[in-house]
């Protein structure tokens, strides 16, 4: 797997717009785009609105989801929707969203199915205090799934719901990964995914793009307790 390039910047709204730059790069070529949720890349997408505001030639699809309405406060589609989707000039050639809704194994199933084949260009992934990604937390089943391309998972943090995720062998085959990391909650967990052995403790360790490139954008704040 390629190594991770590492690019600091001063604080979260530096690493909101460093990553909205780069989401209007993919947008102008034409490529598929994975979104993920958080605060920074709600920021990120509210600038890559102004920055891309027709995305007619985009796929989007979603890393995770939790199985709740399309409008609760905590679905990352709805997130995306509000800050991203419903600013745009020019909607999405196809919009792919995660029905969580239909439950984790259902919704899992059905989310596999259509993404077939699919090849993934640009997949953006935060990263919790525990080093997880996606709905892929340290110790559970989904972890290791090597022959699906999404799963449903329980929660290893609130809120409390079951999830669907992309599955790591998913994620590998992404054309780029593009990590938005920001915050001092996360300096530990940046130092072990980075900058130390990679272990299913810290599942952000494990998701590098096996022939394409990963990046991480950090702020100084997640990146202190790495040499960067």
């Amino acid at each position: 797997m390629s190594d991770v390039e590492l690019i600091v910047v001063d604080d979260a709204t530096a690493v909101a717009e460093e990553v909205a730059r780069r989401m209007a790069a993919a947008v102008h070529a034409g490529r598929s785009i994975v979104l993920t949720g958080g605060k920074t890349p709600e920021q990120a997408y509210e600038r890559a609105a102004v920055l891309a505001p027709d995305w007619s030639r985009v796929e989007v699809w979603w890393g995770d989801e939790r199985c709740v309405p399309p409008d609760d406060e905590t679905s990352n589609f709805g997130m995306a929707k509000r800050a991203l989707l419903d600013r745009l000039e020019r909607f999405p050639s196809v919009v792919h969203p995660i029905d969580g809704e239909l439950g984790k194994e259902a919704g899992a199933e059905a989310y596999d199915e259509e993404l077939g084949s699919t090849a993934l260009d640009l997949v953006l992934l935060g990263m919790g205090p525990d080093g997880h990604v996606a709905s892929l937390f340290p110790g559970k089943p989904a972890l290791e799934v090597t022959d699906r391309r999404a799963v449903g998972t329980e929660p290893g943090l609130e809120p409390w719901v079951d999830r669907i995720t992309l599955t790591l062998p998913t994620l590998r085959s992404a054309e780029e990964i593009l990590f938005v990391i920001s915050g001092e909650s996360k300096a530990d967990a940046v130092r072990r995914a980075f900058a130390a052995e990679p272990s299913p403790e810290v599942p952000a360790s494990l998701a590098r793009a096996e022939t394409g490139r990963t990046i991480a954008i950090l702020d100084r704040a997640a990146a202190a307790a790495i040499d960067a």
